[in-house]
């Protein structure tokens, strides 16, 4: 089993977060002017006790949780430049971090394509692993559509991983539930059995929400993202049993969440070493084709 060290931090194998939200240093200082520019950030971040962080913060929260790398993700900004300026922030924070963040990108499908398209060319070109977190319903545009049939094509010219916020069903009312419907998720992983998918938060329950639908390939996995705030921790057994434990991926939503209280949260609700190892990041590190396989 996985042991405590003396920070208090635990440590099996390779430890990955592959949810993680960081921001420019101008949007934390500025917070007021961009929530008067995008309605989806002021949804989320009108709220002063609504955590920004930064690159800093975040290498500050995976020494202390003892976690080695974490995917930092950007934000579903509609306007095509503050996606840009994420993600030359995002780029600039992993070069600095030693490999130890893992940047995805934000973009927009819906408002220019053609400059979408660019983009996510730039982005594999910079060595980009991945697209997120993307919320099709937030920026409105269709994922069932032909602006979600681009994307599919484009992630896999490029080989890129794409990471969708998806809303459960039901529940209880939050700032920022609607970024896609279940069944747009489903459906978009159903017709792209080709792509590397990830569905946040338990992929919004799809393994036990839709118990007699078709399942979905083996190429979708779902993150832990949040989950105190959506289910029981016995979401965890009833992913498990109805995905297998390959399928998961330690998230925390960092700065919303604690990584180290999400990772002791895992180790606590996982059983067996094999399968901790795997959720903990063996399953991150194959994804994303990085050393320290569990």
């Amino acid at each position: 089993m996985a042991q405590a060290g003396e920070s208090g931090c635990y440590h099996l194998g390779v430890i990955i977060d592959f949810h993680t939200h960081i921001f420019p240093p101008d949007v934390r200082d500025r917070r007021e002017e961009y929530l008067k520019h995008d309605a989806t950030f002021a949804e989320m971040y009108a709220s002063p006790k609504a955590k920004i962080a930064t690159a800093e913060g975040l290498l500050a929260s995976m020494d202390e949780a003892g976690v080695d790398v974490s995917v930092a993700l950007g934000f579903a900004w509609r306007e095509h430049e503050l996606c840009v300026r994420h993600n030359d922030y995002l780029l600039e924070a992993a070069a600095k971090s030693s490999g130890r963040i893992v940047p995805f990108a934000t973009i927009n499908m819906g408002t220019d394509e053609a400059a979408a398209t660019r983009e996510i060319a730039r982005w594999a070109a910079a060595g980009g692993k991945g697209l997120g977190e993307l919320r099709p319903e937030s920026q409105t545009w269709d994922l069932t559509g032909e602006p979600g049939a681009r994307l599919g094509a484009l992630a896999k010219e490029h080989a890129l991983v794409l990471l969708f916020h998806v809303t459960e069903v039901g529940g209880h009312e939050y700032p920022g539930k609607y970024g896609l419907q279940l069944g747009a998720f489903y459906r978009f992983a159903m017709e792209h059995p080709d792509l590397a998918i990830v569905g946040a938060h338990f992929a919004g329950g799809l393994p036990f929400a839709m118990p007699e639908a078709p399942q979905v390939s083996l190429t979708a996995l779902a993150d832990t993202a949040a989950r105190r705030f959506l289910y029981p921790q016995s979401v965890y057994r009833d992913v498990i049993a109805r995905w297998g434990a390959e399928r998961l991926l330690l998230g925390s939503d960092f700065p919303l969440v604690s990584q180290k209280a999400q990772v002791e949260e895992i180790l606590k609700n996982v059983t067996g070493e094999r399968e901790q190892a795997l959720v903990l990041g063996g399953n991150a590190a194959r994804l994303l084709g990085i050393g320290g396989d569990a």
